[in-house]
């Protein structure tokens, strides 16, 4: 897994409780300089790893191979950090052992539009056996409108096949001056360098989903898989969910608030709202389609609409922080959310407004489509902005 940071019962956590019943133990692997933590997993096992370089997905693995094999698991999952999901884990489990081959692999797939798959791992299958007969990693034309989820499930047999590339490369390296051999031949591309060369060998299947998935490649992103946990919430664990109540706050829609937050009853929330740990929120504000991180302060009849207000950040009286939204196509069933550059044309892309943490934003301002660096304290309006 690859790590990612979610509020409240954050991705990786979700997927984690979503196959607690069958899980031993887990390992996140992260780069060199990232910070990760996950809370309120103490029924299983947990272990960090930290690469000591960039070594892609296959490299990353194989380098802690020896860790991951300890206890002689069966089979395990490996995960992209930077995906959402409903994660169905056992099904994918049930799907190999249906298939009759326990050294087989499986990848998880969903349907995109044509232009969309561009931007995707592309599979094309075998219909009646779900084999995978193709993999092209992000295609300059259209091969399948299969996408690459991010989400796998391997035997350990898969370290033989990774092991194969790792020793060609060494040999590449072997042939070429002044390279640092090690660390070139370690780097290995599962996508590119794994999946392409086990297409069509009987080895590789793929799981189809039609279940919510998306990935979460810009903070725009985040709002909108935010939402996507709260629906499914609604439906698997509506008790998370806050509702009307005689003395709280008022709701529309989805909303999840944290047992200790400090909410007037004349605000209202949603839908789609996020509240965190100590959040502090005055009377009339309004909130939607946004996440509150844990500490931060509304003062009375402040606005958030569409933004992520972060850590510790404090909004004003009467002030107004708004973004765009970034959702994808609603009269497209198999659209996915674009992950659009950050400038266009020279110009900052409207998006939704971020507010790093300890962020203080005066009174009677509108901060809208802007981000906002940690420990700034504004004092006035701004619009289309990054504020370093």
């Amino acid at each position: 897994m690859r790590p990612t940071r979610f509020q409240n019962l954050n991705k990786v956590s979700y997927f984690i409780v979503s196959l607690l019943c069958r899980l031993t133990f887990v390992f996140v692997v992260f780069k060199v300089g990232k910070g990760f933590c996950l809370h309120g997993l103490s029924e299983i096992p947990l272990r960090y790893l930290q690469e000591y370089a960039a070594l892609g997905t296959g490299g990353g693995i194989y380098h802690f191979r020896d860790q991951i094999l300890s206890g002689s698991p069966e089979a395990f999952f490996v995960m992209n950090a930077d995906v959402c999901s409903e994660f169905p884990l056992p099904e994918m489990l049930d799907f190999q052992k249906e298939h009759g081959d326990a050294y087989s692999f499986v990848i998880l797939g969903t349907t995109a539009n044509r232009k969309q798959s561009l931007n995707y791992g592309c599979i094309v299958e075998n219909e009646q056996t779900d084999e995978v007969l193709h993999y092209v990693e992000k295609p300059s034309t259209f091969v399948s409108d299969i996408i690459n989820c991010g989400i796998y499930l391997f035997t350990p047999e898969i370290f033989q096949h990774i092991g194969t590339v790792f020793q060609k490369n060494q040999q590449d390296m072997l042939l070429e001056e002044q390279s640092n051999g090690w660390h070139r031949a370690e780097v290995i591309r599962l996508e590119q360098d794994i999946f392409t060369a086990l297409a069509g060998q009987g080895k590789l299947y793929v799981y189809k989903t039609d279940r919510f998935w998306s990935q979460i490649k810009s903070a725009g992103s985040a709002i909108y898989a935010s939402r996507l946990y709260l629906n499914q919430y609604h439906t698997t664990h509506p008790e998370r969910l806050a509702t009307n109540r005689e003395g709280g706050p008022k709701t529309r829609g989805n909303v999840y608030i944290h047992p200790t937050a400090n909410i007037d009853p004349t605000a209202v929330l949603g839908p789609n709202v996020s509240i965190g740990t100590g959040v502090t929120i005055g009377a009339g504000v309004r909130v939607r389609e946004s996440i509150i991180l844990h500490g931060a302060t509304l003062q009375d009849h402040s606005c958030v609409l569409n933004s992520i207000v972060g850590w510790g950040s404090t909004i004003g009286k009467w002030a107004r922080v708004e973004g765009t939204p970034s959702d994808p196509n609603p009269n497209d069933p198999y659209a996915k959310i674009d992950s659009e550059t950050l400038f266009r044309d020279g110009k900052l892309t409207p998006s939704i407004t971020i507010l790093g943490c300890n962020v203080n934003i005066p009174s009677e301002v509108i901060i809208l489509n802007s981000i906002v660096l940690p420990h700034k304290d504004l004092n006035r309006s701004f619009k289309n902005q990054i504020i370093l």
